[in-house]
């Protein structure tokens, strides 16, 4: 559960699949794309149910809202516990909340009755956090309630939240819950308080051998405003019994009420020498990234660092969930539209959470919203893991499903992908996605995109996001901008692609051509070059300053989707956004501010990030400058260098000339052998 402040199968065969998304598209249905969840489809490796939905569910005859924050455990007789909030009268985070909990003794084949573990009572009890101890068989839950309110509001700020913890033996009887306050809840922790969510670990590696470790968050208010921030670890050596504060990362508000990192909803793994792994959602922190992580190479009594941003694990702002499926492979559930709530995706680590999968490398779940998860290994014997996770076709609270799926059904490791060089100095190679085709250019070879899965994507290097400079971007292109339909490029994309089926299936919204993206999606810092509909050059600026909303800035030109190529030159300097097609220029008021923080980042050709848009047309020559260039400077790109003139590659941040791509390397390496390729990169 977020801060109260925050707002908070495999895919179908591909013709049935084809068919969902033509019928909606001819449809002409509005928004995200309605695509059916999964079937069950036990011979292919996946299966799923939904477990918990609003109407049927009832306790002591009383029927439930909606249920939301999943938690998944499995005991040691191999019985899976799936819990979840019970949240009755609406859907609110601070409403009478019941802490309830099934069970299956088949691996989540089949469920038993819906049971209440903690009943509310007119209060809010919630984020459940359970955890096993392998040594007594014994399950533990933490918990953390609030007093509850009839409407849908949030709790008041500060809001008083008590940590608990309840026992059992079976799953199916519970103690009643224990105080942990003063165990776990220092004095100074007085704004929000939450346990987990999702499950807890247990130690089997390092110094302490047995040790049970689950994730906590707090925030700390002043009698103003709030003013810290702190992730943390609940840890206890006697099975559970006893639980004592552990690790704690603190970042403290900037003067304006911006905080760098603001880490919560903790999910944990350990590594094979004991190091705990902790990842984190980042909660509007002005450093880059939806996803934080830090370790603990003390078995959770100390982090080794703070907290840092993982910029390109594309999510949106969410709790997500890791859980180690075997040695060597680790699992990451969470949506992966960087802008919104939908696209559950399962993505691997080959190296303990050190890097992680791209997410057109990833696993999609359902094109459907989708929020909360949690994940567990139900069968350790076939690789066998479960994922609980809230979705929906009309919002990620409408129910939360459980999908069962083997490794066979994620596949195996895969290769690198191909790569275009990149001449900018200490730039590495960008990915290519698809298969665009080489042709002729503007400036020598050019790359033609296919609207239906081709692009560029550069990885991640601090040098990339502009901030608060002044920039200029360069490119040629050519494109008819005539596709009017969304039918036949979604018929184009294979089934397994990530987000194909969550494309917004709009004419207008798919004859989009987008050229170039750097930043987030939505309203984050973002800085975008596209042709609209109907061959309009548009240039995008979004950025932020301080605590202050974003702020966009959008120039627009005449209309150049005549199939001929075309110049283009988007430049922020002296306060104005200047569009230059060919020559001619538009310009409009700047904006302040950064236009790359608080997002998943990434630089695209071709594509916008979320994937709902994709380029039918060529790119040459693109070119990123960390200053405004001047129009004698942009002239005289890609000509010989004058004798004593300026140097054509100071402050170049990307230059990709698109006349080469490497598949041959990835061809040699396409074993497995090679490394993460096209991961986000955690470090430590």
């Amino acid at each position: 559960m977020a801060p109260p402040h925050v707002r908070s199968a495999p895919a179908a065969p591909r013709n049935s699949l084809r068919n969902a998304i033509a019928a909606a598209a001819l449809a002409g249905l509005a928004g995200s794309l309605l695509v059916p969840p999964p079937a069950r489809a036990t011979d292919t490796g996946f299966e799923e149910q939904v477990l918990f939905k609003a109407g049927p569910e009832t306790a002591d005859g009383n029927a439930y809202s909606c249920f939301r924050i999943p938690a998944l455990v499995t005991t040691v007789r191999g019985t899976v516990l799936a819990f979840a909030e019970g949240r009755k009268g609406n859907c609110g985070d601070a409403t009478d909340i019941d802490v309830v909990v099934k069970r299956s003794a088949d691996g989540g084949r089949t469920w038993s009755p819906l049971e209440v573990v903690d009943e509310g009572r007119g209060d809010t009890h919630g984020n459940p956090a359970p955890v096993v101890d392998r040594r007594s068989g014994r399950i533990t839950l933490l918990t953390t309630d609030n007093r509850g309110r009839p409407d849908a509001g949030n709790c008041d700020v500060p809001c008083d939240r008590t940590p608990h913890m309840q026992h059992s033996d079976d799953g199916a009887h519970w103690s009643e819950p224990e105080d942990l306050t003063r165990e776990l809840r220092p004095p100074g922790w007085n704004s929000w308080y939450a346990t987990g969510p999702g499950h807890g670990i247990q130690l089997a590696h390092g110094p302490h051998p047995g040790r049970l470790v689950v994730g906590l968050n707090a925030e700390s208010h002043d009698g103003t405003r709030g003013h810290a921030n702190h992730a943390a670890l609940a840890l206890s050596d006697d099975g559970g019994a006893h639980w004592r504060l552990g690790a704690v990362d603190t970042h403290t508000a900037a003067p304006d009420g911006t905080y760098a990192q603001k880490p919560s909803e903790l999910t944990l793994a350990e590594r094979a020498d004991g190091t705990v792994y902790a990842g984190g959602r980042e909660q509007d922190g002005t450093e880059l990234g939806n996803r934080d992580f830090a370790v603990s190479p003390d078995g959770g009594t100390a982090f080794a660092g703070p907290f840092r941003a993982v910029p390109d694990l594309y999510t949106p702002m969410v709790q997500g969930s890791v859980a180690v499926l075997r040695p060597g492979r680790w699992l990451f559930a969470s949506p992966a539209d960087p802008d919104r709530r939908r696209s559950m995706t399962i993505r691997s680590s080959y190296d303990e959470g050190r890097t992680w999968e791209g997410v057109e490398r990833g696993r999609l779940v359902t094109a459907d919203w989708a929020g909360y998860s949690d994940m567990a290994v139900v069968d350790g014997e076939t690789s066998t893991a479960g994922l609980l996770y809230e979705a929906g076709r009309g919002n990620a609270r409408d129910e939360i499903r459980f999908a069962r799926f083997t490794e066979d059904w994620l596949g195996p490791r895969s290769g690198p992908l191909p790569t275009t060089p990149d001449r900018a100095p200490g730039a590495r190679d960008a990915y290519v996605l698809g298969s665009p085709r080489p042709v002729r250019g503007r400036s020598g070879g050019g790359l033609a995109f296919d609207g239906v899965d081709d692009a560029v994507r550069l990885p991640y290097r601090a040098s990339l996001p502009l901030g608060t400079r002044d920039f200029t971007a360069v490119l040629w292109f050519r494109s008819s901008a005539a596709r009017s339909t969304a039918a036949g490029a979604l018929f184009a994309r294979p089934a397994a692609a990530w987000l194909s089926a969550a494309r917004t299936p709009s004419a207008a919204a798919q004859a989009e051509q987008p050229l170039l993206w750097m930043g987030g999606m939505g309203g984050a810092p973002q800085v975008a070059l596209r042709v609209a509909p109907g061959g309009r050059v548009t240039g995008q600026v979004m950025a932020v300053a301080g605590a202050g909303p974003a702020r966009t800035a959008v120039v627009r030109s005449a209309a150049y989707g005549d199939g001929l190529w075309h110049r283009v030159v988007l430049r922020r300097g002296g306060g104005r956004i200047v569009l230059t097609v060919d020559g001619a220029a538009s310009s409009v008021p700047g904006v302040p501010g950064t236009v790359s923080r608080n997002s998943t980042f990434g630089v695209h050709l071709g594509q916008r990030p979320d994937g709902r848009a994709w380029l039918s047309g060529e790119l040459d020559d693109v070119r990123v400058y960390g200053r405004a260039l001047t129009d004698d400077e942009v002239a005289r790109l890609g000509r010989p260098v004058r004798p004593g003139g300026p140097d054509p590659s100071r402050d170049l941040l990307l230059w990709l000339p698109l006349d080469h791509v490497d598949r041959a390397q990835a061809a040699r390496e396409s074993d497995g052998s090679a490394g993460p390729g096209s991961g986000a990169a955690t470090r430590p």
